[in-house]
This record gives structure tokens, C-alpha cells and sequence, in this order.
């Protein structure tokens, strides 16, 4: 394939923050090389880096990787013309207002952790207090489809030499996910390093104002992306969400030597054990422990860590979710066992 058909390609990669045009269109596209093993793209931005760049970035790789032969290596440059200035360096201006950042993480995904985390800040915001959330899980961001907000483009505007991110409001909540600034399906194609830039710019140069909370939905798992999270983000502790199976608890304990470690020094708040159990709307009175009982119990027991919640499986909280509507605005079982969760939060931090 030639330059040309390479620049065809990138006709696929929108700029959400400039009214969904394409690199292409808007001139941002300033040199592609091709050869037999290669191509190489580098991207343009007139007087400062674009925030959206790391986004940018990986949607480029996704773009050409879908259509290249097998084997063919992709890689993007980003140039500023006009003013050689630096990137934006981001710092913590944005966060200084904020009461307490805590990470929600799990050893393992498929554990409900980002279920737990949109549930968990509906409840705070509903007992009154000023509450964001962070989806920082960028190989799965779910928030938008939790939050009904898929559709939603949060903008990018300049203030004083600075970009900054405006979140997206609904349900009492700030939210922010990498969610929105991919298509839905398009898988983001990034290293850890870009990985991880693009997470804290979804913390540090977002304009969320004053909060008493705010969390951060981490990818699960213990990695670079969850160390160099916590070492430049001014996070003050974390919960660790379980299901009560013996395969989770093991990844838990993984994840909790992870924040205890020298390197990382932060405070495990509490287990969450989610999908405790299962409760027929028929039968209410029945429990049915499909995944084991009381695993996340033992688990801070023996690590001397609070057992924060015990969230039952329902029907209601993923039908909630798949709505967009989450579980903890009703008034039902499953939402006061999020209230209570969020209670049990506040006053350990």
C-alpha cells in the first residue's frame, strides 16, 4: 500500500473535540512513509501538543492495523509546528480541590469492579456529597454504557496557555472514561507508557472543580499503568473489589501486596465481595452461594483489612447497568446495599 492509500485510511480517525473531522481533513497528517515492512505516520499540531493526542495516537495505530497485511509495524510521531513549545506538563492544579481520590481495584477482571465503582459513586452523590469518577480501566471502559452517556463529547477548551478536559455531569456525578474518545468497538492499541500518559491526563487536566470524592476506576490486574497511576496521582488509598471464588481472592492478594509494597505505600481502605450470592425475586428469603461464601470475608480477616460491603447478585443491578441506569437510584435492596457500602467508605477515609 501506498501513501496514498494509507492517507485513505486515516480519513477513518475523528477528532472528537473538533466536531468529529477527520486528522485528514483538518490538516494534522504531516508526513507518511511506507516500505515493505513499515509505515510510519507523523502528526502535526499547530503552536502546543493537542490533548487529545495520546488518544490520537492509539486511533491511528487501531486504524492501520485493521487494514495492513499481517506483520506490518505502525508507528506514530507527533511534531508541534509554528512554536516549538513543550507538551503540557500536567501537574495537580486540577485535583487540589478534592477531598479524598481513591482507586477501585481488583486483582482480576470480571469481578464487577467498574459496576461496584459507578454504583458506589451514585450512592455517595446521593447522600450528599460532591462526587467524580475517573474510568481509568482503558483496555475496558464501561462507564459510558453504565451512565448512559456513550453519545456524550466532553470538550476541550484553553485557559490561560492551558488545555483543560470538562467532564460530562449525570446523576449527581462527574465522569470522565477514554470511553469517550473512542468509537464503540474500536479496540485502543496502546503500550503501557501511552497507556499510562493517557490515564493521568484523565485525572490531572480535567476541570473537576471542588469534590469530596473522587474515584478512579482502575484497569484490574498489578502492572506499570497501576504504578505509575499511583506514583503521579495524588491518590489517597484504594478498595479492592472480589468475587468470594478462590481464583479472585488469590489475584486480590496479589493486588493488596501491590499497595503495600515500598514503592507504592497506599492505603487498602476495604474488600468489597461482590456477587456474594444469588437471590431468587421468587424467593427472597434464599441465598445461593454459586461462587463460594464468605471468601472475601476470610480475606480481610486474615490481611486485617474491613470488609466494606457484600453486594448480592441481581438481576436488577445488570439490567441497571445495561440501561445506563445504575442500580444505587432506586430505592430497592441492591441499591441500599450500595448506600450502605458508600457509608461504610466515608467514614474509614
Amino acid at each position: 500500500m501506498d501513501q496514498y492509500g494509507i492517507l485513505k485510511l486515516l480519513h477513518e480517525v475523528k477528532h472528537p473535540g473538533k466536531g468529529d473531522r477527520d486528522i485528514v481533513e483538518l490538516g494534522m497528517v504531516n508526513d507518511v512513509s511506507v516500505n515493505d515492512k513499515s509505515v510510519t505516520v507523523t502528526l502535526a499540531f499547530p503552536g502546543r501538543k493537542d490533548p487529545l493526542a495520546n488518544y490520537l495516537e492509539g486511533s491511528v495505530r487501531a486504524a492501520l492495523y485493521r487494514h495492513l497485511p499481517s506483520g506490518m509495524n505502525v508507528n506514530v510521531k507527533t511534531v508541534v509546528k509554528e512554536k516549538a513549545v513543550k507538551p503540557q506538563e500536567l501537574g495537580t492544579e486540577e485535583v487540589e480541590k478534592i477531598g479524598h481520590i481513591i482507586g477501585i481495584a481488583s486483582g482480576k477482571g470480571g469481578v464487577g469492579k467498574s459496576t461496584v465503582a459507578v454504583n458506589l459513586a451514585v450512592a455517595l452523590a446521593r447522600m450528599g456529597y460532591k462526587v467524580g469518577l475517573a474510568d481509568a480501566d482503558v483496555y475496558g471502559p464501561s462507564v459510558p454504557t453504565m451512565t448512559g452517556t456513550e453519545d456524550a463529547a466532553p470538550e476541550a477548551v484553553d485557559e490561560d496557555g492551558r488545555s483543560v478536559i470538562l467532564p460530562i455531569e449525570k446523576y449527581g456525578v462527574k465522569w470522565m472514561s477514554i470511553g469517550y474518545f473512542a468509537r464503540k468497538g474500536q479496540a485502543l492499541i496502546w503500550r503501557g507508557p501511552m497507556a499510562s500518559s493517557a490515564l493521568k491526563q484523565l485525572v490531572l487536566q480535567v476541570r473537576w472543580g471542588e469534590l469530596d470524592f473522587l474515584l478512579i476506576d482502575m484497569p484490574p490486574g498489578t502492572g506499570d499503568i497501576h504504578i505509575s497511576l499511583v506514583n503521579d496521582i495524588p491518590m489517597e488509598g484504594a478498595i479492592l473489589v472480589t468475587t468470594p471464588q478462590e481464583v479472585a481472592l488469590a489475584d486480590v492478594e496479589k493486588a493488596i501486596d501491590m499497595f503495600r509494597n515500598d514503592k507504592v505505600d497506599k492505603k487498602v481502605f476495604g474488600i468489597v465481595e461482590n456477587m456474594s450470592w444469588f437471590t431468587p425475586e421468587e424467593h427472597p428469603e434464599r441465598r445461593y452461594y454459586l461462587f463460594g461464601k464468605d471468601g472475601g470475608l476470610k480475606l480481610a480477616g486474615h490481611f486485617g483489612i474491613p470488609l466494606l460491603g457484600q453486594i448480592p447478585i441481581v438481576q436488577d443491578i445488570r439490567e441497571s447497568g445495561d440501561a445506563g441506569e445504575p442500580a444505587a437510584l432506586s430505592s430497592r435492596p441492591d441499591a441500599l446495599a450500595f448506600i450502605e457500602l458508600a457509608g461504610k467508605l466515608a467514614g474509614a477515609v
